[in-house]
């Protein structure tokens, strides 16, 4: 099998972001040769939460999968979506008996081959300065043992040689580097969310995966983490909490959209290249 070409995009933060998303993404899933495609969208619905109609616009807009995090419970109309809609994930350790599911695979073609690629994506959420919930690392051991014996993930489509996504929504710097190098070599890619800044670290670790500490957002870079910069001032200077509200483009700045793209070995799974954008 070739190399495979996949993109992860980072929170997709309010209308403008969802609407820089549906012009671009098109053409960077032709122009790059994207086979496979993870978007974050658990902001994509005013800033917070996501909508049933929000995350088919996601989805017609090319992603393959929609992740997502800590805000995913904010509209509770998309509740129900995450029994039924399996293209949408929330983080895989919330506890038993929560909405939805955490993992997906996919059977989806490669661009230059044709050969059918099992795609497996897995959320997860970090702990520190964060709600304290499941232990992302066990979690994903927890998986691992049971992706070596399919049967018991009781899917419906057989997973062979899965080139396997990890989108860890987590605040620390910290943990999102020590679950990646706690992970390495068992998953393509881990790229953490949530924090909506874009890091500088993109690069390969030793045992084969491809890492960044954040994709970034995909919404108005003028604002603070996309949302309107005065509102955020008033909350840090008075203390008051504020409805936050998604920056305006054009007045507070450029919108784009932001994240990686990673090249996999379809034979090994291993990450061959990785690269930050911002579009």
């Amino acid at each position: 099998m070739s190399m495979l070409n996949v993109l992860m995009i980072g929170d997709v933060v309010g209308d403008p972001g969802l609407e820089a998303l549906e012009h671009l993404l098109p053409l960077m899933v032709k122009e790059k040769s994207v086979d496979f495609v993870t978007v974050n969208g658990e902001n994509a619905a005013g800033g917070f939460g996501l909508t049933p109609s929000y995350l088919e616009r996601i989805l017609a807009a090319g992603a393959d999968v929609v992740t997502s995090g800590n805000h995913i419970w904010e509209k509770r109309e998309i509740w129900p979506v995450l029994n039924t809609e399996k293209r949408i994930l929330r983080p895989l350790n919330y506890p038993a008996g929560s909405p939805g599911r955490g993992w997906v695979h996919l059977k989806k073609a490669s661009v230059k081959t044709g050969e059918a690629v099992s795609w497996f994506v897995v959320n997860l959420q970090g702990r520190e300065f964060m709600t304290a919930i499941d232990c992302p690392f066990k979690t994903f051991d927890a998986l691992t043992a049971e992706l070596e014996n399919p049967e018991l993930l009781k899917d419906e489509i057989p997973i062979e040689n899965p080139v396997i996504l990890v989108d860890f929504h987590a605040e620390s710097s910290r943990e999102k580097e020590a679950l990646a190098y706690y992970i390495d070599g068992r998953a393509s890619v881990v790229a953490g969310t949530h924090t909506h800044v874009q890091t500088a670290d993109e690069r390969l670790l030793p045992n084969g995966s491809a890492y960044i500490t954040d994709l970034g957002m995909t919404g108005v870079l003028g604002g603070v983490i996309g949302m309107d910069a005065k509102i955020c001032l008033d909350r840090a200077l008075n203390q008051v909490l504020y409805r936050m509200e998604v920056a305006a483009p054009g007045e507070s700045g450029k919108t784009a959209v932001q994240g990686i793209i990673a090249e996999i070995n379809g034979d090994t799974g291993k990450a061959v290249s990785i690269r930050r954008f911002s579009a």
